[in-house]
């Protein structure tokens, strides 16, 4: 169980001397839940579908060269939604023909390189369109192009997240008057436009209405394939999004649920005349990472016991500027890396950042926590530590793989080195000093 090999690697981060004093916050993956979170994707389709499909993960869930190479080698391929995002794919050995590029702002220099590459494109709106027009003209090219539509069905829980609301910066909106006319033109009159991407799922958006989005995209390309009186769209770009369960070690809901449902609303969708692309992301990684902190104090205010670890802001930037979205559990271990038991008191864990709301978690009921204790945030393993935020210059941790042979051993490879202060020093204009008063 996931919940076992976590265990384990917690006690051999401190057996290990990979969290100490030195290093007093590290974070881990577990790249056996990694594999079998790919696993689990690619089999949920190839239950419902003989069609094609290309599994591209998200790279902004989790942008480390050594994850993409991981789950490149499990049959994943890569959506990249900047040129930093590509860098870190064609350093990470991914092919062009499994690399998607995304984003509403591309530049020119951005569509030449994947059109040289030949990356697939798709298009967020009319103008990026007129723009490939100009370089199509200019230049052969091998990439796959395609357009994002906005459904419009709606939000889910979390507004900053949802991407098919009314007035979403994704996508051309396709219930705005006259909106659907233009797109169905704009297929007709390029004939080598042969895709049609969408993107409604993310966290805090149901099941039901991700698959609506994915079925409405599915009717305009049938609607557009039959006023072209061919199969111009070949391939269906369903975005990703499935949401996370933050609450539990439980994986839900399943790749395998979302597969059914698609096929059950939009059963022409697997009948084989389309090839499919997916982009999920924080599903693929978030249930295997985990960030470890050292209790460096504890103490009491307004009688409310407060432990104040390495772990904050700079790490799990999303809970602590939006708790309410964004809970986390927190696990406690002793300083020796062993599961902590006794009875739960109820207390705040803290980070190290200098404002009052550098919380990981308030009121909440644990096992006394104690100077010298390791706190362990699960389900980190996307958009959390992989996403540094630089508050009070607080180094970038170390992360570390890890795997657990059948006797227990744990093994951990080194994904990315912690920061060391020199590197933060050049990074914020250390070698220009004098630059200002020259």
């Amino acid at each position: 169980m996931a919940s076992s090999r976590r265990d384990l690697a917690v006690r051999a981060t401190v057996d290990q001397g990979l969290l100490s004093a030195a290093e007093p916050v590290v974070a881990l993956l577990d790249t056996a839940g990694i594999r079998a979170s790919a696993t689990a994707l690619t089999s949920a389709f190839a239950a419902v579908t003989d069609a094609h499909v290309l599994h591209a993960f998200a790279v902004k869930a989790c942008p480390l060269v050594p994850v993409l190479r991981l789950l490149h080698e499990a049959g994943l391929g890569v959506e990249v939604a900047s040129p930093g995002e590509l860098a870190l794919a064609r350093a990470a050995g991914i092919p062009p023909g499994h690399t998607v590029l995304d984003s509403p702002a591309k530049t020119p220099a951005e569509l030449r390189q994947a059109l040289a590459l030949g990356i697939a494109v798709n298009a967020d709106n009319l103008q990026e369109l007129a723009r490939l027009d100009a370089l199509v003209a200019s230049a052969p090219t091998a990439s796959p192009l395609g357009l994002r539509v906005n459904p419009q069905v709606g939000a889910g829980s979390i507004g900053a997240l949802s991407t098919a609301t009314a007035t979403s910066k994704f996508g051309v909106a396709l219930r705005d008057e006259g909106a659907r006319k233009t797109v169905v033109q704009a297929f007709l009159e390029r004939p080598w436009l042969t895709r049609m991407h969408t993107h409604t799922g993310s966290q805090g958006v149901p099941l039901a209405l991700m698959a609506e989005g994915v079925g409405e995209a599915y009717a305009l390309a049938e609607e557009i394939n039959h006023a072209a009186g061919r199969q111009q769209i070949d391939t269906l770009d369903i975005g990703g999004g499935l949401p996370v369960n933050f609450a539990s070690d439980e994986e839900t809901p399943t790749y395998a649920e979302y597969a059914r449902l698609l096929a059950d609303t939009a059963p022409g969708l697997f009948d084989g005349r389309y090839r499919l692309v997916t982009e999920f992301g924080r599903s693929l990684l978030a249930k295997h990472g985990t960030v470890l902190a050292r209790v460096e104090y504890t103490k009491t205010s307004g009688g409310r016991p407060i432990a104040v670890t390495h772990a904050g802001v700079q790490l799990a930037t999303r809970t602590v500027y939006a708790p309410g979205s964004w809970p986390l559990r927190v696990l406690a271990y002793d300083s020796e890396g062993r599961p902590r038991t006794g009875e739960e008191v109820v207390q705040d864990v803290a980070g190290p950042a200098c404002f009052a709301g550098d919380l990981l978690a308030t009121g909440r009921a644990l096992p006394p926590l104690r100077q010298g204790d390791v706190v362990a945030v699960p389900d980190t393993g996307a958009y959390y530590f992989a996403h540094h935020y630089a508050y009070n210059s607080l180094p970038r941790p170390g992360v570390h793989g890890f795997t657990v042979a059948e006797d227990g051993a744990v093994t951990f490879a080194t994904v990315r080195k912690p920061q060391t202060l020199a590197e933060i020093v050049a990074e914020s204009g250390g070698g220009e000093a004098e630059a200002l008063v020259r």
